[in-house]
């Protein structure tokens, strides 16, 4: 695995969350990839997204189901724009790069906001902080693992 994934799995295992970690050939940079090569419903794959929340970087975990709602959005967490980072911006926030960033593992907590139509799946599957490596939580796990504020973003 790649030193973010390693960051990623290692912060899994410090909150006691014994996740299933997969690392893949093929790399999973997209939820409808990555829904086919693990033969889950798309919306099972939580979506890790960062935004630029007024220079802030933001985190939304969202059913690949669905698109994030950036005016609601906004409106949630009390920005007055919120916008699609860029993949510098991403990578200076996170430590990985777009298409592999995990909900965890970054060099310090990000404000996070994980969308409820996840809790709709038993089992999600998350990017691992690469292109290749996926895990499985919880919603709630994973609302604990962020300690993020559930609310609709799509």
């Amino acid at each position: 695995m790649s030193a973010p994934a390693d960051r990623g799995v290692a912060a899994l295992r410090a909150a006691g969350i014994a996740a299933d970690v997969r690392r893949f050939d093929v790399p999973v940079p997209t939820a409808a990839v990555a829904a086919e090569v693990l033969g889950c419903a798309v919306g099972a794959i939580a979506n890790s997204l960062v935004f630029d929340a007024d220079g802030a970087p933001l985190l939304v975990l969202a059913s690949g189901a669905h698109r994030v709602d950036t005016a609601k959005v906004a409106a949630l967490v009390g920005a007055a724009r919120v916008r699609r980072a860029t993949p510098e911006f991403v990578t200076a926030a996170t430590g990985q790069e777009v298409g592999g960033v995990a909900p965890t593992g970054h060099p310090a907590p990000l404000r996070t906001v994980v969308d409820v139509d996840l809790a709709a799946h038993p089992l999600l599957w998350a990017g691992g902080g690469d292109h290749h490596t996926m895990f499985s939580v919880t919603y709630t796990d994973l609302v604990r693992l962020t300690g993020g504020e559930e609310a609709a973003v799509a």
